[in-house]
C-alpha cells in the first residue's frame, strides 16, 4: 500500500478493472499536485528495467538481482481525482502491460524497496512532459471539467540486491542519470531523500540595464572578461571591441558584448580556417621543403577546389545554410553535415538529437526550405570497452556516451519521419574527453526556391519553440576547450530536442513556400547557434533590424533580455515576412499549431537595435558585426614524423594465424557490425531508401546508401562518407586525400555517377594555438583540394569544430594514468553526395552468382598517382553502371580479406581466392585505400582486363591462399559470428 505524507489514502487503478475505486475527502479533489505511477504488470514486461540491470552490472555491480521500472507523471491545476483517473486511464497507461496508481500530491512513497527516483532539473526542457500536457489539456477539454498548468515526468527504480545507499548513488550518477539535466533521490538502506513537494518556480529579477566597463580594462583584465563571462575571444578581439566603443565614448552593454562573441566565435564565423596563414614545412605529396603563403586558407584550399571546376549543376555553395547542386531541371539536392560534439560530451541523448535537429533545420533553412528526405551520421568515440575507473572526472564512459548519441539521433530523425540512411563509427580512446557527433540531412528543393533575401520593412518573424535558459552560451562553448569542470560550469548549454515540435514548423514551413498565392515570405534561417543574435544579426547584415525581445515568446517567466537574445533553445526558425503577407503567414502557422511571432523588422539603416519593454539594450553597426573581426596572420609548420607507414596497420590482434588474424579483424569494433545502431533507426520512413545500410540476406555492410528524391522518377541519390584517421599520424595531406577517395569509391559501389558527385567537408580538430596543429591543418585543407581537383568533386559545404581537447589537473590524471591533455587525432569526414541515373540499375555489395569471379582494381594513394586513380575510378564506374558488375565492394579497415569476408556474410555464398596480387599478398590483411573488389562474368572480367583474385562459390567457406603464408580457410557462419559479436548489444552490455 503506498502511503502519502499529506495522509490521504492511496488510488490503486487496475485498468483492466471496469470500475475503478473513487477518492473520498474532500481535501483530496481539491489537491493541486497530483501523482501517476506507471509499472509494468510484470518483470518479464519491464524491458527498460532489464537493460538498466545490464548496464548496472556492466560498472561492476555484480551482485544487483533485479531492477524494476516505473514511470512517474507530476500534474500541477485544477485536478480532480476523475480528471486524473480518465489521464491515467486514456492517456499515460497502456491497459495490456501496464497498471498505475495515482493520488494527490508530488511525493509518495512506495515501501521499503532500495529505489532511486530521477528528475529532470528546474528550467530543462522535458518534450515527454509537453507533449503529455497538450494531450491532457485536449482530453480534459473532451471529456473532463478539470485544468492542467503543467506536468513532469520522472522515473522510478527499484532495486534487490543493493547493498547501501551509496551505492544507489553511485549507480544512479554512473547509469540512470545524468546531472547536468537531472537530479536524482535515493529512498531505503537508512536514507530517504526529501522530495520536492511544489513544482519549482524560475528566478526572476527586475529589468536592469547593464553595461561592461572594458574601456578601462589593460590586457590581462580583458583575457579574464573573455574567459570568465564565457566570450572565449582571443586578447587582439576583446583589444579590439574595447577600442570600438571607446571610439564611441560608451562603454557596451551586455547583450552587444554577448552578441559580438557569438558573431565572432570560432563555431559560427570559422576565423582560423579563413585566418592568414605562413606555412614552412614538408611539400604536399613530394619530397623536400616548402614555403606557401595563403591569405585565406579556406578560400585558397576548399573552396578554390570548387572554383576551379566551376560545375554548372552546383546551384548554390558556401552561401547558405545548406549547399545544393542540381538533381534535375526542377529540383535540387540540399546538404548540410554539422558537428555537435561539444553538447554532446555533456549529455550525449539531448547533444545528438539537437545536432541532427539542428541540422535538419539548416536544411528548412536552406533557400525558401528544403524537405528533408535524408539524413546520416558519424560518430567518433572511445572504446566501449574503456576501464571504467580510468574515467576521468567530468566525462562520460565512452559506453553511455554511445547509447546516448545514438538514442538521440534515433528518436529525433524517427520521430520527424526522416530516415536515417549512412553513417559510419569510428573508435579511438583520443575521443575520451571529446566524442565527436557528425550529423547529416538532405532535402529535395524547387529550383526557384533557392534564392531568398529579406528586404527592407519585412517582419522579423520566430516561429515554433518557445525560448528558455537552454543553450545558454551554446555557440562561444563550442569554440571552447573541455577541462574537468565544463560539465558545471555549461551546464546550462545542453539543449534538449522536441522533434515532434521540429515536424509541425517543417510542414508550416512547407505549407507557407507553396502557398498559391506564392511564398508567403522572403527569408529563413535556423534559429541555430548564437539563438537570435546570430539569426536576427546574420539575416539583416545588409540591411539593418529593430528587434523588442519582450515580444519573444518565452518557455518560461523570468528570463532576462539577454538571455532571450542569445538562447539556443531549439526548434526555431527565423523568416521575414513582407507586411501585405504577415497575416496569412501566421494564419497557416497557427493552423498547423506553431507559434509564431513578429519580434520586430527589417529597417535598411545597417544597424541592429535590440530593445526590451522600450529601452535600447543593444545597438550594433552591421558592419563592425561582421567585419570588425581583426585577422591575424599566423605561422605554421610540419615536418613528418617517423612512425612508418599507415597502410601497415592492422586492424585486430596481428598475432597467429592468418585465420586467427581474419576473425581478428573482423572482430575489431573499427570493423565488426554496426547492426546494433542501424537497426534503431527508421531508413524505410518516407519509402525512398534504395540501397540500405544493410544489404544482402546476411545484412552486409552497405557501402552507400540510395534514396529516390522523387516518386515520380527513376532518379536517385547516393549518400556515403569518407574517414580515414589511420593516416591522422602520418600525414594529414595523405589523411585527407585518403578521406575523400574513400568517399568517392563508396557512391560509385551503388552506381553513383563520379561526374555527378559533390563532396562536404567537416574538420575536427584540437587547438590551433600551437604551429605544428595549424600545419596539420593546412595540410589537410591542401590534401583534400588536391584530391577533388583531381577527381572532379566540388566542395558544397562544410563545417568545422576546433579546440577538441579535454584537460584535467595532474592529481585527476595521475589516478586515471592518463595524460593531463586528451588531444583527439585530427580528424577530416568526407561526406559525398552523387546522382544515381536509374536507382533501378544500383548494385549492392552481396555476393549474387555462383561461378562470377571477383576481380581486383586498385591505384596509388598519393598526390603523384591521383591521376592514375581519377583513371581507375572512372572505369569501375563505368562498369559498374553498364550493368557489367553484379557486387562492388571497396576496400578500406582491415583490407583485402575483410572486404571479401563481409560480401560473403552479406551474401551468405563463399569465396575461393587463389590469386592475390604480389603487392597485396603481404598486406593482406591492413588497410588499403583506393581499391576495389568487383563481382562479374568471367568474360566481362576477361574483357575488362583487371586481375582475377578468384571466383564465388556456393559453398558457404571463405577460402584465400596466402603467398607465404597459411591459407584462410573459414566457414561464412564462423566470419558472421565475429563480425557481429562486438557491438550486439552496444559494445559488450
Amino acid at each position: 500500500m503506498l502511503s502519502l505524507r499529506g495522509g490521504f489514502p492511496p488510488l490503486i487503478v487496475t485498468l483492466r478493472r471496469p470500475i475503478l475505486p473513487t477518492m473520498t475527502g474532500e481535501t483530496a479533489e481539491q489537491s493541486p499536485y497530483w501523482h501517476i505511477h506507471v509499472r509494468p504488470r510484470s518483470p518479464r514486461l519491464d524491458a527498460h528495467g532489464r537493460e538498466v540491470l545490464a548496464d548496472v552490472r556492466q560498472i561492476g555491480l555484480k551482485h544487483v538481482e533485479a531492477v524494476a521500472s516505473s514511470k512517474i507523471y507530476l500534474l500541477a491545476g485544477h485536478l480532480t481525482a476523475d480528471d486524473v483517473r480518465l489521464i491515467a486511464e486514456e492517456l499515460v497507461t497502456d491497459s495490456i502491460a501496464e497498471a498505475c496508481e495515482f493520488g494527490p500530491g508530488l511525493a509518495p512513497r512506495r515501501g521499503d524497496a532500495p529505489a532511486v527516483e530521477v528528475h529532470r532539473l528546474p528550467g530543462v526542457m522535458n518534450p515527454a512532459a509537453m507533449s503529455t500536457q497538450e494531450a491532457a489539456g485536449r482530453l480534459l477539454e473532451a471529456r473532463g471539467d478539470g485544468t492542467i498548468d503543467q506536468i513532469q515526468t520522472g522515473r522510478r527504480y527499484e532495486f534487490t540486491g543493493v547493498r547501501s545507499a551509496d551505492e544507489l548513488d553511485e549507480l544512479a550518477g554512473e547509469v540512470l542519470a545524468n546531472d547536468c539535466i537531472e537530479r536524482w533521490f535515493v529512498s531505503g538502506l537508512g536514507r530517504n531523500d526529501p522530495l520536492p513537494e511544489t513544482f519549482p518556480s524560475p528566478p526572476s529579477a527586475p529589468f536592469k540595464l547593464k553595461h561592461v566597463a572594458m574601456r578601462d580594462l589593460n590586457d590581462k583584465q580583458l583575457k579574464r572578461l573573455s574567459r570568465e563571462g564565457h566570450l572565449f575571444l582571443s586578447l587582439e578581439e576583446m583589444r579590439t571591441i574595447r577600442d570600438h566603443f571607446a571610439k564611441l565614448g560608451r562603454d557596451p552593454t551586455d547583450l552587444e558584448v554577448e552578441t559580438l562573441a557569438q558573431t565572432w566565435s570560432e563555431h559560427c564565423v570559422h576565423k582560423t580556417l579563413k585566418a592568414a596563414i605562413d606555412y614552412h614545412g614538408a611539400d604536399f605529396g613530394r619530397p623536400g621543403q616548402v614555403d606557401v603563403h595563403f591569405d585565406n586558407l579556406l578560400k585558397e584550399t576548399i573552396v578554390h577546389a570548387t572554383a576551379t571546376l566551376d560545375r554548372e549543376w552546383c546551384l548554390s555553395v558556401f552561401v547558405d545554410n545548406a549547399g545544393v547542386i542540381a538533381f534535375d531541371d526542377e529540383y535540387g539536392l540540399a546538404f548540410k553535415v554539422e558537428t555537435h560534439n561539444h553538447p554532446s560530451a555533456i549529455e550525449p541523448y539531448g547533444g545528438a538529437a539537437t545536432g541532427i535537429g539542428g541540422c535538419i533545420r539548416d536544411v528548412m533553412g536552406c533557400g525558401l526550405g528544403a524537405k528533408p528526405i535524408a539524413s546520416t551520421d558519424v560518430f567518433c568515440l572511445a572504446y566501449p570497452t574503456f576501464e571504467a575507473r580510468r574515467v576521468p572526472q567530468g566525462v562520460l564512459h565512452p559506453r553511455r556516451v554511445l547509447k546516448g548519441v545514438v538514442g538521440g539521433v534515433r528518436d529525433y530523425g524517427n520521430r520527424m519521419g526522416i530516415p536515417t540512411v549512412n553513417g559510419a563509427i569510428h573508435f579511438d580512446d583520443r575521443y575520451l574527453g571529446n566524442p565527436l557527433v557528425f550529423c547529416g540531412c538532405v532535402g529535395l528543393i524547387p529550383r526557384d526556391k533557392i534564392a531568398k533575401a529579406p528586404r527592407a520593412g519585412d517582419f522579423i518573424v520566430v516561429a515554433g519553440g518557445r525560448t528558455g535558459r537552454d543553450g545558454i552560451h551554446g555557440a562561444t562553448f563550442s569554440s571552447a576547450e573541455l577541462t574537468d569542470q565544463h560539465a558545471d560550469e555549461f551546464s546550462h548549454a545542453v539543449q534538449i530536442g522536441n522533434a515532434i515540435e521540429e515536424k509541425k514548423v517543417l510542414d508550416a514551413l512547407l505549407l507557407a513556400r507553396d502557398h498559391a498565392s506564392g511564398c508567403l515570405y522572403s527569408s529563413v534561417t535556423d534559429c541555430g547557434a548564437g539563438g537570435l543574435s546570430s539569426a536576427v544579426g546574420e539575416m539583416g547584415e545588409e540591411l539593418g533590424a529593430a528587434v523588442d525581445l519582450e515580444k519573444v515568446p518565452l518557455k518560461y517567466s523570468g528570463l532576462r533580455y539577454d538571455e532571450i537574445w542569445i538562447s539556443e533553445a531549439q526548434e526555431r526558425m527565423v523568416f521575414a515576412v513582407g507586411p501585405d503577407r504577415l497575416d496569412e503567414f501566421l494564419a497557416i502557422f497557427a493552423g498547423e499549431e506553431v507559434e509564431a511571432t513578429a519580434i520586430g523588422r527589417f529597417t535598411g539603416d545597417h544597424f541592429l537595435r535590440v530593445r526590451f519593454e522600450g529601452t535600447l539594450v543593444g545597438e550594433l553597426d552591421m558592419s563592425f558585426l561582421h567585419d570588425g573581426l581583426p585577422r591575424t596572420r599566423r605561422r605554421a609548420t610540419w615536418n613528418a614524423p617517423d612512425v612508418g607507414e599507415a597502410s601497415t596497420k592492422e586492424s585486430g590482434a596481428a598475432e597467429g594465424s592468418n585465420n586467427d588474424r581474419l576473425l581478428a579483424a573482423l572482430s575489431d569494433p573499427n570493423v565488426a557490425s554496426k547492426e546494433w545502431v542501424i537497426r534503431q533507426y527508421d531508413h524505410e520512413v518516407q519509402g525512398r531508401s534504395v540501397i540500405k545500410p544493410l544489404v544482402g540476406p546476411g545484412f552486409g555492410p552497405s557501402d552507400a546508401a540510395v534514396v529516390r528524391p522523387r516518386y515520380d522518377k527513376p532518379g536517385g541519390v547516393a549518400l556515403a562518407c569518407g574517414l580515414c584517421n589511420e593516416w591522422a599520424d602520418v600525414d594529414p595531406y595523405t589523411m585527407a586525400i585518403c578521406a575523400v577517395d574513400e568517399a568517392l569509391r563508396n557512391v560509385i559501389c551503388v552506381g553513383a555517377d563520379p561526374a555527378r558527385t559533390a563532396i562536404l567537408d567537416n574538420f575536427c580538430w584540437p587547438r590551433c594555438d600551437s604551429q605544428e596543429s595549424l600545419g596539420a591543418l593546412v595540410r589537410t585543407c591542401r590534401g583534400a583540394c588536391d584530391a577533388a581537383i583531381a577527381f572532379g568533386l566540388p566542395f558544397i559545404s562544410g563545417k568545422d569544430s576546433l579546440n577538441n581537447e579535454f584537460s584535467m589537473s595532474a592529481a585527476e590524471a595521475k589516478r586515471t594514468g592518463l595524460p593531463e591533455r586528451i588531444v583527439i587525432p585530427y580528424t577530416l569526414l568526407i561526406s559525398a553526395i552523387g546522382l544515381v541515373d536509374d536507382v533501378g540499375r544500383c548494385v549492392s555489395m552481396d555476393l549474387k552468382r555462383p561461378d562470377d569471379v571477383l576481380v581486383f582494381a586498385s591505384a596509388p594513394v598519393d598526390r603523384v598517382g591521383l591521376s592514375e586513380a581519377f583513371e581507375m575510378h572512372t572505369r569501375v564506374s563505368e562498369l559498374i553502371r553498364s550493368g557489367k558488375v553484379s557486387a562492388a565492394h571497396d576496400v578500406s579497415d582491415g583490407g583485402l580479406a575483410v572486404a571479401i569476408a563481409e560480401m560473403c556474410i552479406a551474401s551468405g555464398l563463399g569465396a575461393s581466392i587463389d590469386s592475390v596480387p604480389a603487392d597485396v599478398g603481404d598486406t593482406l590483411l591492413t588497410n588499403m585505400a583506393t581499391s576495389y573488389v568487383l563481382a562479374m562474368s568471367r568474360a566481362a572480367a576477361v574483357e575488362c582486363g583487371l586481375p582475377i583474385l578468384g571466383k564465388v562459390t556456393a559453398d558457404a567457406r571463405l577460402r584465400i591462399d596466402v603467398t607465404d603464408g597459411d591459407p584462410i580457410d573459414l566457414l561464412v557462419e564462423r566470419l558472421a559470428t565475429a563480425w557481429r559479436a562486438p557491438l550486439a548489444q552496444g559494445g559488450g552490455t
